[in-house]
């Protein structure tokens, strides 16, 4: 018996197969690709690999993608129809608010909506992450809920989690960084020739941050095998690799990880609203470590 549902925005990057067979209830963000002055609308919520590939293909080809935050009408609207369905309890997870207010917005609608629906409850869960770290923690949330877990139990486990999810994000391009305010301008032009790969992890907090430079993808490759020897996976091995098209270098990664963890990650492509950010040709890693990021950081760097 299910005692409650899970429930995520799009940021989470689960493909719809795996969506729907898990039983995951999704609304997606929106985007817009902007080219010689004309925009081109788009949904998150690709059903095919090559839909993917052509996201990051026009990108690599001159069109500027922005995004914008699910709004507090699109989230009445997704919880009116899990509250039509029947649902009693939902657990609904969402972009990290290092990066976004949305976990606010979330607050207000469950808020309004129990208005209307007194029995229907959710309780949002800011993940403190994104991408395939905030997709490790809904596919959790339905294992849990698949055991026989009740809500409480459930995040109590997941909040517990979500600190000992690691990540090690290596954007290929330096310029998308420039433009998110990451790294300035001077330092994008300079990287970008001398093949620099940046380092982002997320902190304690869910926010974004650039912690080393290293010279091309194998250096850095091997600098997240390194990560994860001081931070190893905890009991569920569970490892995911994932890119913006380039899976040929997800491919060489989640080799080097097999070869030295004896772990086989799961290998995906990034969804068009995070992968925006990050830029076409990125490969990064996230992990459930038996270490907290605090602990990692501080090991590495001596901060948090």
């Amino acid at each position: 018996m299910a005692f409650f549902e899970v429930s995520s925005d799009s940021t989470c990057d689960l493909k719809k197969e795996y969506r729907e067979k898990r039983n995951i209830w999704f609304v997606p963000l929106t985007f817009t690709l902007e080219k010689d002055g004309g925009l081109e609308e788009g949904v998150d919520a690709f059903s095919t690999e090559e839909e993917y590939v052509d996201f990051y293909r026009k990108v690599e080809d001159g069109a500027f993608p922005r995004t914008a935050k699910l709004n507090y009408e699109a989230h009445i609207e997704h919880f009116t129809k899990m509250a039509e369905a029947g649902v009693k309890e939902a657990i609904h997870f969402m972009i990290s608010s290092g990066l976004a207010n949305t976990i606010d917005i979330t607050r207000q609608a469950a808020a309004d909506i129990k208005k209307k629906y007194p029995d229907f409850n959710v309780y949002p869960l800011d993940p403190l992450t994104a991408t395939v770290g905030q997709g490790m923690l809904v596919a959790l949330a339905a294992d849990c809920r698949d055991r026989g877990w009740t809500v409480e139990q459930t995040l109590e486990y997941l909040i517990n989690a979500r600190r000992r999810i690691q990540h090690c994000v290596i954007p290929n391009d330096l310029f998308y960084l420039k433009k998110g305010g990451r790294v300035s301008a001077v330092s994008a032009a300079f990287g970008t020739m001398l093949n620099i790969k940046p380092m982002i992890v997320f902190d304690e907090d869910g926010k974004l941050k650039v912690t080393e430079k290293n010279k091309g993808m194998k250096k850095a490759f091997f600098r997240v095998v390194e990560h994860m020897n001081k931070a190893p996976m905890d009991e569920l091995n569970c490892v995911i690799v994932v890119h913006t098209n380039n899976p040929q270098g997800a491919a060489e990664l989640a080799a080097l990880v097999e070869e030295k963890t004896g772990v086989k990650p799961s290998v995906t492509i990034m969804g068009p609203v995070i992968g925006s950010h990050v830029g076409p040709g990125s490969v990064s890693c996230a992990w459930l470590s038996v270490k907290t990021r605090a602990e990692l950081h501080k090991e590495l760097y001596g901060e948090v």
